[in-house]
Formats: structure tokens, C-alpha cells, sequence
């Protein structure tokens, strides 16, 4: 019998840490650690110096593993982005089978929360399909927190809904229809770009929560430039980036 414990650790600063999630590491026998590869080790890294400072307890076993690569021919995003979640999940069992080959408690560190736009979940629902594997998450900081907390922001306006999103989607869909505030996550291509930037105030932050973090705030027509430019040297400067951007009409 398995169980994998999905331990949200907020977006890069070991303070986020709850103490559920503290006791959560401090219960496993083996922790899985993922490698995006060249200019994200750190991410790794920063995963073991979590593990490092949190668990005082006897040490479980740590296994490094590479991320498989997307295959980005397959026309169809949903299949590419199963087939890569299968590979994933394969990967996992492997590790798993041959570090703890009868039973044991296995612990994964996710950024940010395991519930909001993260697959970490819906990876874990293949190996239970595969494995007799119970599975716990553990809440952790999210992105969004970091972001409205780096800005002194409030999330939303009194009364008002917020609409949560991707940089996919407003590229392909515009401003979501009845919104008046969006946040908007996983867009690598700055896709604010493709609104009309009159009356909209942006709030956008990189590494948030963490040492390194970087904010701007201003009016869209006015700091797109800057956002621009800064992520593009935050990225040269760090090898990768984590961004995340609110939105609101003024008018």
C-alpha cells in the first residue's frame, strides 16, 4: 500500500510552508523531486534546501528525475498534454516501484497549490488507476496570494467576481465576457498584448514570494513596454521565469 502526498509549498519561499505541509515531509519515506533541466535546476534545488531546513525527522530517500519533453508535433493540445501527463505518471511508478518496491508514504513538493492550474493531481489519478496508492494533498500559498500580497492589492473589487485564466485563453478569447477583474497565469508570451489597453490597470508580478521577486503596476497602455523588458532580463538574468498578472477595467 501507497501514499502519495501532495504537499503544496507555496511559490518559492520556504516561510509558506504550513505546518501541516511541514509534518506532511516529515512523514515520508521518499520524496520525488523533479529536474526541468538546464537553467531550472535551481527549481530543484530549491526543493531540497526546503527539504533540508523542514525535515528533522529521520530523512527519507530523495530521488532526482528528469521531466519527460512535451511532443509538441501532435496537432491537438489536450492530446499532447495527456500523452505528457501518461509519460509523467510512468516515470513516477518507476521510481516509486524501484526506491519503495512494497509500500510507503511518498512525498511530492508542488509549487505553489496542487489545486490551481497544476497537473500534479491529475498525474497522480493515473498511478492510482495503475497501483493500489491512496492519495493526500496538502494546501499550500498560492501564486495569487504572492501576487495580491507583493502589490498591497486586493483581489477583488466589493461585489465583484474574478475570473481566473490563462494566457492561452485571452489570446484566443479576448477579455472574459462579465469580468471586470482577471488573473491570469502560464502565459509565456505576454499575451496582454493582444488587448486593447485603454482603461485596464495591470498588476504583474515574477518570482513572487521570493527573494528575487519583481512587480510593476500601472495602467496597460503605459507599462506594457516595461513588463515586457524586464521579464525578457529577469529570464536572461535567471535562466527561467514564474509571472503572474491581475487585471482590471477602470471604465
Amino acid at each position: 500500500m501507497f501514499e502519495l502526498i501532495l504537499v503544496g509549498i507555496g511559490t518559492g519561499n520556504p516561510n509558506h510552508l504550513t505546518r501541516e505541509a511541514v509534518a506532511a515531509l516529515n512523514e515520508v519515506d521518499l520524496i520525488l523531486i523533479p529536474n526541468k533541466g538546464t537553467g531550472k535546476d535551481d527549481l530543484a534545488g530549491l526543493r531540497h534546501e526546503i527539504c533540508a531546513e523542514v525535515i528533522t525527522t529521520a530523512r527519507p530517500q530523495i530521488v532526482e528525475f528528469d521531466l519527460p519533453v512535451r511532443d509538441e508535433r501532435t496537432a491537438d493540445y489536450r492530446q499532447r498534454v495527456d500523452d505528457w501527463h501518461d509519460a509523467i505518471a510512468d516515470i513516477w511508478w518507476q521510481h516509486i516501484s524501484a526506491a519503495r518496491p512494497n509500500c510507503g508514504k511518498v512525498g511530492f513538493l508542488v509549487w505553489g497549490d496542487p489545486s490551481l492550474y497544476d497537473s500534479t493531481i491529475r498525474i497522480a489519478a493515473r498511478l492510482q488507476d495503475k497501483s493500489n496508492l491512496s492519495l493526500r494533498v496538502i494546501p499550500g500559498i498560492t501564486s495569487i496570494q504572492a501576487l495580491t500580497a507583493a502589490h498591497c492589492a486586493p483581489l477583488n473589487e466589493i461585489n465583484d467576481a474574478v475570473t481566473i485564466t490563462t494566457g492561452r485563453q485571452i489570446r484566443d478569447a479576448g477579455w472574459p465576457d462579465s469580468a471586470r477583474t482577471v488573473v491570469v497565469m502560464l502565459d509565456g508570451q505576454c499575451s496582454f498584448q493582444s488587448l486593447p489597453s485603454d482603461g485596464i490597470q495591470i498588476w504583474w508580478t515574477a518570482y513572487a514570494g521570493m527573494e528575487n521577486e519583481i512587480s510593476v503596476h500601472g495602467p496597460l497602455a503605459e507599462v506594457t513596454e516595461t513588463i515586457i523588458q524586464t521579464r525578457a532580463k529577469a529570464r536572461a538574468a535567471h535562466g527561467w521565469l514564474m509571472d503572474i498578472y491581475m487585471m482590471r477595467r477602470t471604465v
